[in-house]
């Protein structure tokens, strides 16, 4: 293993966001205080509670989540992105290291500042908010296995993507979609019966449920399955990272 190598991309891409504070930190941080403010303080102090958390509290997890896999996404997807636009992807091709070592210092820094996202929203979100976390390991497992596995899909999206257009289409038309869909601000319990069969079609679902369960030990599925499905996305957007590096599909054209 190239510790050097992972070290050098690890670090480059991490440098960025430090050059980009408002956009990578700042922005979706406000962004989500945001939402708190308006479905938490404002619409959240005239709602029932559910499952005996309140509507304020219930939607944290969600909020948090929302944030997580648009930014991982986003993150991974320009980082690979930049290097193909720019050229300099095939000296990182040519030179001496695997493809394993080249996805670990592009995804790690991806979810790393997704993990830092994630937290300094958490801490923001008791500025607003009271609430309590039941399982903090299990809080931290979820936003750590989340981050990574999402940074891996945006990698994906961000070799499968031919132009700038492309990087938003995912994110835009089909995440933040089923992220609002797989009860961010709602118990999928309140949907009719059949909606709620159609809703466990959402794979959004099993992440969002496993965090909230790891906040108030509530969750709409059962956690096991949820952690079991968070691995099996991990699992295939493995596959097809090893794949892609096979087979040389975007990257050698």
């Amino acid at each position: 293993m190239n510790r050097y190598a992972i070290r050098a991309i690890y670090l480059f891409e991490l440098a960025r966001t430090w050059r980009t504070l408002m956009q990578s930190i700042a922005t979706p941080v406000i962004s989500t205080s945001l939402y708190f403010v308006v479905f938490g303080s404002a619409i959240g102090a005239h709602m029932v509670a559910i499952d005996g958390v309140t509507y304020a509290a219930f939607i944290v997890p969600g909020l948090i989540m929302l944030a997580l896999l648009t930014e991982s996404i986003s993150n991974a997807s320009f980082g690979i992105y930049m290097p193909k636009y720019s050229g300099t992807l095939y000296e990182v091709l040519s030179a001496p290291i695997s493809w394993v070592e080249i996805v670990i210092g592009y995804v790690g820094a991806a979810a790393t500042k997704s993990i830092i996202l994630g937290l300094i929203i958490l801490v923001t979100a008791r500025l607003f908010v009271p609430f309590e976390i039941l399982h903090p390991f299990w809080m931290l497992a979820f936003l750590v296995l989340t981050a990574v596995t999402f940074s891996l899909f945006g990698f994906i999206i961000g070799i499968w993507a031919d132009g700038w257009e492309k990087l938003q289409i995912v994110p835009a038309l089909i995440v933040t979609p089923l992220t609002f869909l797989g009860g961010s601000f709602y118990s999928i319990s309140m949907l009719p019966p059949l909606w709620q069969k159609i809703t466990l079609f959402n794979p959004v679902v099993y992440l969002i449920s496993g965090f909230r369960w790891s906040f108030y030990g509530v969750a709409d599925v059962s956690v096991s399955v949820s952690l079991g499905m968070t691995l099996l996305f991990l699992l295939l957007c493995l596959v097809i990272v090893w794949w892609i590096f096979k087979t040389g599909y975007r990257l050698k054209s």
